[in-house]
């Protein structure tokens, strides 16, 4: 369906921050967790950054674009509460996740445990190493819907094994929206000997991470999502005794490099060929610009999605009546709601692209593997209102009537 043939019933009052993304009016975008959106002020930072590129390119990446990368990176680091040696930065979480993965050696002997509800991507990785190596995946069943972050733990700990070798966790769960008991998880994997690489894609600037409290082996997550930084932009945390152990996806001029003033980590990550580094360099931006959105900095803005959230999701819950899968502590700013089984057999790419054809809504739909079969995964940034949720609700009660519900 062409933009000028979709048909759109909604026009709500804006929030007042709408204007501070380029996020198209007549959309209701309730799906910033997939790809999050940059504000126009920090897009503005990289086309600058872009055009000091282009105008003298060998002086840029000569003279000029260390020094940015080290302050980003500064930044980056007092935020997520780590020491700035122990961050690179990398694409995506996906590419932090296949950077630990491709460099650690795995044997038959060895098990890697993950979770049922590890991010699809990540999970390919998994299998690809095993695979490889002849190393076994062992999934955590964990169940959904869920009464406690408890039951998050047991599952996990009782399939650890004298063999199993290194935990892929989620920190926020990309499918159901969860956030995980990862210190705790953390803890008791170590205790059993077990190193841990995080998946936090969605962590950053949903909810606060100090890493060194945290103590992950490897912990890896997103700058274009709730940080809202530029695609392209995320980081990976190493342990620092497990520096000489991860090596980049692509070997470059770092391997050999002669310099003395970075450590190896630090020099390969640094440089993995000419690419455009002004997503990384605009991180700091994104921050502080974030963080100035209201009075309580970034504590009051994730305070502000959380509740949106929530909100959201009592009132999803309320119109579709269906009861919330988890509590409320193990949500940040995105959550899911079940969808009712008169719209099971459908695809679920199919409801969410009439959702826009129709109604001009962003939304997650979800597959699950067990009841319920679907969900809706909605998103909550500052630029979000509850009549927004209200009228998803609204259009998902016409697609169910009209399933015969």
């Amino acid at each position: 369906m062409k933009d000028k043939d979709r048909v759109s019933y909604f026009s709500p009052n804006p929030s007042p921050f709408k204007d501070l993304w380029s996020l198209d009016p007549k959309v209701t975008f309730l799906n910033h967790g997939s790809f999050g959106a940059c504000p126009i002020a920090v897009l503005s930072l990289q086309q600058q950054l872009r055009s000091q590129l282009e105008q003298e390119p060998l002086r840029f990446f000569t003279r000029e674009w260390e020094p940015l990368l080290d302050g980003a990176k500064s930044k980056l680091a007092a935020f997520v509460g780590t020491d700035v040696e122990d961050v690179v930065f990398v694409p995506n979480a996906t590419t932090g996740v296949n950077s630990v993965l491709r460099s650690l050696n795995f044997y038959p002997t060895d098990e890697i445990l993950t979770t049922n509800h590890e991010y699809n991507a990540c999970r390919n990785a998994l299998d690809f190493i095993a695979s490889r190596t002849g190393a076994k995946v062992v999934v955590a069943q964990i169940p959904f819907p869920l009464d406690s972050p408890q039951q998050v733990v047991e599952a996990v700990i009782e399939r650890v094994s004298p063999k199993t070798r290194l935990a892929l966790l989620d920190h926020v769960t990309s499918q159901t929206g969860l956030i995980l008991p990862l210190q705790e998880l953390v803890q008791q994997l170590q205790a059993r000997g077990v190193d841990t690489l995080v998946d936090g894609a969605h962590a950053p600037g949903m909810i606060p991470l100090n890493l060194r409290e945290i103590g992950a082996t490897y912990y890896t997550g997103n700058c274009h999502k709730w940080l809202c930084a530029p695609k392209g932009a995320a980081f990976l945390y190493v342990r620092r005794d497990k520096h000489s152990e991860i090596r980049p996806l692509t070997i470059s001029h770092g391997a050999n490099s002669p310099r003395t003033d970075k450590s190896r980590f630090q020099l390969e990550f640094d440089w993995m060929g000419t690419d455009d580094p002004t997503a990384y360099i605009c991180v700091p931006e994104a921050i502080a610009f974030l963080g100035s959105l209201l009075p309580g900095g970034w504590d009051e803005l994730r305070q502000h999605n959380h509740q949106l959230a929530l909100q959201a999701r009592q009132l999803l819950c309320e119109t579709l009546e269906v009861l919330p899968p988890c509590p409320e502590e193990m949500i940040g700013s995105m959550a899911v709601v079940p969808i009712p089984s008169v719209l099971e057999n459908r695809n679920f790419l199919s409801i969410r692209d009439e959702l826009f054809d129709r109604y001009s809504i962003q939304v997650q739909m979800v597959p699950w593997q067990e009841t319920p079969k679907l969900l809706v995964r909605i998103s909550a940034q500052i630029y979000n209102t509850i009549k927004e949720y209200e009228y998803l609700g609204k259009a998902l009660r016409e697609l169910i009537a009209e399933s015969g519900a």
